[in-house]
């Protein structure tokens, strides 16, 4: 074994030798964008959304392969999965780019309700159906978020949020990261649960 002009391997690791944990995952199996592909020097608006849309692949790639198997509970009492996590972010990705920065008031989430505010989790239950719903979900509240941040004339637009008053398109693409990076960590323990795979 070599090594290249990086500094990485030329050659496949032996399965069998010792890896951290920390490995970066495999991504070559999984369709869709890349993750760590947006700039590292520019524009501030171009930098947060390309942060974002790494973190949004990462959610991709920790449930790849994976169908009703992503509604399994990581340990009781909770009932955190990956496909709640899923339904989860759908409806923050809606809450903050749709009911917040655009001001749409029809918009309520899909998988909570005031009676049940872990709806997103409790409510993930196992089933091709539910699995298709949340992604659906997921997808088309990613989309809107991505045009909206792509039309905006700059990141201070904002809207008005009961949690933290004004919010600017800035502030909610750095808190979005932040939900996903904190939300990816849980998805690194639950997709190692279900089949052992693990890595960043």
């Amino acid at each position: 074994m070599t090594v290249d002009e990086r500094g990485g391997l030329d050659e496949p690791e032996d399965i069998a030798a010792p890896r951290r944990r920390a490995d970066v995952l495999d991504e070559s199996a999984v369709p869709g964008p890349g993750r760590f592909t947006g700039p590292a020097t520019g524009a501030e608006l171009p930098m947060l959304a390309g942060f974002l849309a790494d973190q949004r692949a990462t959610l991709v790639l920790k449930c790849a392969g994976l169908g009703e198997e992503l509604a399994h509970r990581a340990a009781e009492p909770s009932t955190l999965s990956l496909l709640g996590l899923v339904r989860h972010l759908a409806d923050v990705e809606r809450h903050w780019f749709q009911e917040i920065l655009a001001g749409r008031k029809d918009v309520r989430p899909l998988f909570s309700s005031p009676d049940s505010p872990d709806g997103d989790f409790d409510g993930a239950a196992a089933g091709p159906e539910a699995v298709t719903e949340a992604w659906e979900a997921w997808r088309a509240a990613v989309a809107h978020a991505d045009r909206f941040t792509a039309q905006a004339p700059d990141l201070d637009v904002w809207g008005e949020d009961e949690w933290r008053g004004r919010v600017s398109l800035r502030w909610v693409l750095v808190h979005m990261i932040e939900e996903y990076a904190r939300h990816n960590g849980h998805a690194d323990l639950l997709r190692e649960r279900i089949d052992g795979t693990r890595g960043v």
